[in-house]
């Protein structure tokens, strides 16, 4: 531009930076969505609790990348309800997340109960059937209504201020585990397909943690059914003898063990005791412990001495190539003599309680564990005066973190239990004293003693 004097001009250059500023607001919101994908491996699946799992899962996802959030998982198991109408899918309702004044539409999503039942030809459906994700932006009631099972709860959506929603499925293992139902209210932007990738690739992972989970639960529920059925009641004893057995399996954070315990009549007077620990834990844990019991009874049949019993219990396991190692305590009471003969092979020592309430450890001779093919097992008898209670457990028991399991044991010594009334009572006494919160392992107590005349 020329100016009036004729000596100077003027220039002017413009710089437009719009193009700039949104290339750098999308490597910043680039960059939280692959941290918040690393966040995921840390923060979701922590535990092998399905609820706990999917509650990470929504913590995650709102308020970073939905108002509200909310996990359904497929129920295949209908114990204790009538199954699904015919063409339907059961989904529990399972976790969900939303801002302070927007809970109540948790609670009353889906209607009443733990459980909805999904028809084809909803959008969930659609996304569990299909593999892929839903999105329904700016929705009308129409969109909505293709959303939620029952039509009248589009008035809740409406309520709430949700405007858009997006549906992910749950894929593991190339099978639907579940869907996550996520909804943007008020000023909250619509879904778009940054966010559609974001969340489905946070989902596939959530997805194998959640059935991780749900396999650990099922896992877990059949060994526990198992062991339980088995354990339920042990063989009635000789009528000489009273028994009482607990079994307590151990917190969430650790499988069903092989822990068993069994009270056989024998000839005469006389009931051998057993307490066994097979190694490992699981379903294969429990599944073992049933084919050692059930070959220990038989063995048990030829009323033969207890370390007999074991050698020969030793030897089959071995030849039969079960490959789990069991811990095992014989122990034959005889009312009648007054005595208790025991053999261990690799067991914690039983303790008895004397009838003046005091506790001794009794420290057989330590034979190797069943399945070794070692053998070598030795015998002891020690006197059962009238009213002495046998003791017999697993680690369990007295197994504590930090502290050596001799001390442990050594200090059974120390508790003070009742001598008289019923053996169950005795044993409740007993778990109140060493229980410290959850065990850390599965524990199985067997106690026995001589009935009064």
């Amino acid at each position: 531009m020329d100016l009036p004097d004729g000596d100077a001009c003027l220039c002017g250059i413009g710089v437009e930076i719009s193009n700039l500023r949104r290339y750098l607001d999308d490597l910043e919101t680039a960059h939280q969505r692959l941290a918040l994908l690393d966040a995921a491996a840390t923060r979701v699946g922590t535990t092998l609790d399905i609820e706990t799992t999917c509650q990470e899962l929504v913590d995650l996802l709102t308020p970073s990348l939905a108002d509200m959030a909310a996990v359904g998982i497929i129920e295949e198991e209908f114990t204790g309800a009538p199954p699904p109408p015919p063409g339907f899918l059961r989904l529990r309702k399972t976790r969900g997340s939303a801002p302070p004044g927007m809970e109540w539409l948790l609670r009353q999503m889906g209607g009443p109960g733990p459980y909805v039942d999904v028809p084809r030809g909803v959008a969930t459906r659609h996304c569990l059937d299909s593999g892929r994700p839903w999105r329904g932006n700016l929705a009308s009631d129409e969109l909505f209504q293709k959303v939620t099972v029952d039509p009248e709860r589009t008035k809740l959506f409406r309520a709430a201020g949700i405007h858009s929603f997006l549906i992910a499925p749950l894929i593991a293992r190339g099978r639907p585990v579940g869907v996550i139902l996520l909804g943007r209210a008020g000023a909250s932007q619509p879904f778009n397909d940054d966010d559609l990738v974001t969340i489905q690739a946070l989902a596939d992972r959530a997805a194998i943690s959640i059935d991780s989970a749900r396999r650990y639960s099922y896992e877990h529920a059949m060994a526990l059914e198992l062991q339980r059925a088995l354990l339920s009641e042990p063989s009635t004893p000789h009528p000489a003898v009273e028994v009482a057995a607990r079994y307590l399996p151990a917190g969430r954070s650790v499988l069903v063990g092989g822990d068993w315990y069994d009270s056989i009549p024998v000839t005469q007077s006389r009931t051998l005791l057993v307490m066994g620990d097979v190694m490992g834990h699981g379903f294969q844990a429990a599944v073992a412990m049933s084919q050692y019991r059930s070959l220990l009874r038989t063995l048990a049949a030829s009323g033969t001495s207890v370390d007999k019993i074991l050698g020969e219990f030793d030897r089959q396991v071995t030849q039969l190539g079960l490959d789990r190692l069991a811990t095992c305590l014989l122990a034959v009471m005889d009312p009648r003599a007054g005595t208790c003969t025991a053999a261990s092979a690799g067991h914690l020592p039983p303790a008895v309680l004397r009838p003046d309430g005091g506790i001794e450890v009794l420290w057989p001779p330590a034979g190797p564990p069943i399945g070794t093919g070692l053998g070598g097992y030795e015998s002891f008898t020690v006197r059962m005066d009238p009213g002495t209670t046998l003791l017999l457990y697993t680690d369990g028991l007295v197994e504590r973190r930090g502290t050596d399991i001799d001390v442990s044991v050594q200090a059974l010594q120390t508790l003070s239990l009742p001598t008289d009334g019923p053996l169950d009572d005795m044993l409740d006494t007993l778990l109140t004293h060493l229980a410290n919160g959850a065990f850390e392992d599965d524990v199985a107590i067997l106690a026995a003693r001589a009935r009064r005349p």
